[in-house]
């Protein structure tokens, strides 16, 4: 099954995708690699999921706000591509979480994106390597900030 029908059968509906708030594109394309810029947790209203995650959200608020962060990165996938289709496979991920300094859980909060592109994409081609950080601070005080470097084919 490829990632189009899959979102349809998982009944995922993804956010607008996000206007860079600064001097960069959301998406770069380099022969058959395929660079995201960091993404926020870009919701369907419009809005970021903020907060500090160990201070004023909890782990799985953050896991939540992690997936929806892999979300914003479909929808600008989606728009650069014009199908989640042309992705052949996850090369690479990095998940930063805003949380406070005696918090140790980013893996797991980052596994919200890893696991959505896993069931997307498939078990194989859905799980690249990762790396999960914590930060004191991230832009606009969204609780989550993923980039990513994907396999496509646009043939």
């Amino acid at each position: 099954m490829q990632a189009e029908e899959k979102l349809q059968e998982l009944r995922i509906e993804l956010p607008p995708a996000p206007k860079a708030i600064g001097v960069y594109k959301p998406v770069v394309i380099h022969g058959n690699l395929c660079y995201t810029s960091g993404h926020g947790p870009l919701q369907n209203d419009g809005t970021l999921i903020t907060g500090v995650v160990g201070q004023d959200a909890t782990q799985e608020d953050g896991y939540k706000a992690a997936r929806q962060t892999g979300l914003a990165i479909l929808a600008s996938l989606k728009k650069e591509l014009g199908s989640l289709n042309h992705i052949k496979r996850v090369v690479k991920i990095l998940g930063m979480v805003q949380c406070t300094p005696d918090f140790k859980q980013q893996p797991a909060v980052i596994n919200g994106c890893s696991e959505l592109f896993r069931d997307i994409f498939g078990p194989d081609a859905g799980v690249g390597a990762r790396s999960a950080v914590g930060m004191n601070a991230l832009p606009v005080n969204m609780m989550v900030e993923i980039e990513a470097i994907f396999v496509i084919d646009r043939g």
